[in-house]
């Protein structure tokens, strides 16, 4: 299982690293969901990068 850690951690990214970031995590998500894996995590990550 993963174990959340009770640090966080904030990355600074340039505007192409961040649609570079989307771009990677759709595909993962899309690859998850053909698989029947749960999607929640990347959904979530995907959610902060858009803020």
């Amino acid at each position: 299982m993963f174990r959340r850690k009770s640090e966080k951690r904030i990355l600074e990214l340039s505007p192409g690293e961040v649609h570079l970031a989307k771009v990677a995590l759709l595909d993962f998500r899309n690859k998850l969901i053909e698989q029947g894996k749960p999607t929640e995590d990347v959904v979530e990550l995907l959610l902060k990068i858009m803020k």
